[in-house]
């Protein structure tokens, strides 16, 4: 028996694939064409994660991420064959900054955001910006490694996962050490120098960090053993592979070049990058 489709139907169907025409003709307008069309850039920072992303002395946005966004817009400027564009910046903390690309307040989020699996549900993430994880510096005449620190007392900031993590790594391996908690990393520094503690836990990077910006920087160790495992990228909205493609393409530019060495300079006062993060600056140079 034959059956025929009906006028409605038809129409019906028509008129539905047009409307589902119109949404991905929306969805494809992505942030390379709001940013094409105003020559203006919205990049999320955040105040207070230094060296990473911070307000300077002066109020201006600063830090490694904030330095490697700006590097960033050059080149989305060349791929947009734009004369300029100009950067509007917008303050986030650590509470509503992924909501801030997700809702398009921010085309770019430039701090020290973790890439994981579930904030992927949310947002999508660059090529890695950065490696960090935990490590421990010492004085220079201090203990020499970390098994060195049994029954001594290691400083770590207080109510963070550095916090639970040093704890548990003092539980399982019987090093018996006392925990001192600090309330800025500042403090944390500043007991290192006096002596009153023997060590100091926190992110490599930010160690890096506090030595060079203390008045006797070559007075300070840092070990190379990392305790833990945090790669940091730029977030944007979820879906957008045009703009995402464009940022890792200015990303492995960026790391091919001497220009990621002054990036990493001007944050980190001169000290030099780890061997994890020199290799992955390595493979994250993709190829063209």
């Amino acid at each position: 028996m034959k059956r025929s489709f009906g006028t409605v139907p038809v129409i019906g169907m028509i008129a539905g694939i047009l409307a589902l025409g119109g949404i991905a003709g929306e969805a494809a307008a992505g942030a390379l064409e709001r940013i094409k069309e105003s020559g203006k850039i919205k990049i999320a920072y955040r105040e207070d994660a230094a060296p990473y992303s911070v307000k300077n002395a002066i109020g201006e946005p600063a830090g490694y991420s904030v330095d490697l966004c700006r590097a960033v817009v050059v080149h989305l400027k060349a791929h947009l064959k734009l004369t300029e564009i100009s950067i509007d910046y917008v303050a986030v903390d650590s509470a509503n900054r992924f909501e801030a690309v997700q809702s398009e307040q921010a085309d770019l989020l430039c701090g020290a955001a973790t890439a994981t699996l579930a904030r992927r549900e949310l947002v999508d993430f660059s090529i890695p910006i950065f490696v960090d994880g935990a490590a421990v510096m010492t004085k220079l005449e201090g203990p020499k490694n970390f098994e060195a620190l049994k029954g001594l007392k290691i400083g770590v900031l207080k109510a963070t996962t550095t916090e639970q993590l040093l704890r548990n790594i003092v539980e399982k391996t019987g090093l018996d050490s006392e925990i001192v908690t600090v309330t800025n990393h500042l403090d944390g520094r500043g007991k290192l120098e006096s002596g009153e503690i023997s060590a100091y836990f926190s992110d490599r990077a930010l160690l890096v960090y506090l030595a060079a910006q203390s008045t006797e920087p070559k007075s300070f160790r840092i070990g190379k053993r990392f305790f833990s495992h945090e790669p940091y990228a730029l977030a944007m909205k979820r879906g957008d592979s045009d703009f995402r493609l464009a940022v890792d393409r200015a990303l492995s530019r960026i790391y091919r070049s001497d220009n990621i060495s002054s990036i990493f300079n001007n944050a980190f006062g001169g000290g030099k990058p780890s061997d994890i993060l020199r290799a992955m600056y390595l493979v994250s140079a993709l190829p063209e």
